[in-house]
């Protein structure tokens, strides 16, 4: 085999895997959406096929793995080649984990809904709602990101997070306050503030793509360098 074809065998390994990417965070944003949908319109059959859906991004995260493996024993990449290869492991991790969150999500649709209880009132779920369409956007914009090579997008995505952050307090402020003025609105308060430390977690595995990508293109690691550090790191050469 000569070099043009082992070079060109080597890049379809590389765009597979690429693509592959693509394919888990399409499903795990997908589940995301529809956990939110579940919790608005009662749905406790779309929550069941959230959680049953799962299988299939763990399934998607095997099959990263493999292939990474063969790839790389089969490879041995260096330098560029391996960064790319080991942010698609990193990326991967988090989406699965993505999936993980969106589970959760869909679990609340069954804990409010799939019983006698009275529902929760919607005032309690407006911040949950809000922040979840938010946080799926920034995971979509992180794996654009990665697909595109665009820093600027990536630092992006961090900044975000710092907004989720500032959401998620402020969401708990407004939860308290609801509560003192109706106590008996306390179990699904609770829950509540599961579902929003799921999203929040959602925004956090997002923020982390960004980072990723910066790994990738600027070959530094700054998964827990400061934001400002990562400012400086993108604008430095750009």
């Amino acid at each position: 085999m000569t070099d043009g074809h082992i070079v060109s065998s080597y890049n379809e390994d590389l765009n597979h895997l690429h693509q592959l990417v693509i394919e888990i965070k399409d499903l795990a944003c997908r589940q995301v959406r529809d956990a939110v949908t579940s919790i608005v319109e009662e749905d406790v059959d779309c929550a069941r096929e959230v959680i049953l859906g799962d299988r299939a991004i763990d399934t998607l995260d095997i099959r990263a793995d493999e292939e990474i493996i063969r790839l790389i024993a089969k490879r041995q990449p260096v330098a560029r080649d391996l960064r790319e290869i080991m942010t698609v492991a990193k990326m991967v991790g988090d989406l699965e984990r993505i999936g993980d969150q969106a589970r959760r999500l869909a679990r609340l649709t069954l804990r409010f809904y799939d019983n006698d209880a009275s529902p929760p009132n919607r005032q309690l779920l407006n911040d949950l709602l809000k922040m979840a369409d938010f946080v799926t956007t920034m995971v979509e914009d992180a794996v654009t990101a990665f697909d595109q090579l665009d820093l600027d997008l990536a630092l992006d995505v961090v900044r975000r997070d710092g907004v989720v952050g500032d959401d998620f307090r402020s969401a708990l402020r407004r939860l308290s306050t609801f509560i003192m003025e109706d106590s008996r609105s306390v179990g699904h308060m609770l829950d509540v503030v599961l579902g929003l430390r799921s999203v929040e977690r959602i925004g956090g595995h997002a923020k982390n793509i960004g980072r990723y990508v910066v790994f990738l293109v600027r070959g530094k690691d700054v998964r827990h360098e400061p934001l400002e550090a990562v400012e400086a790191e993108i604008s430095a050469r750009h």
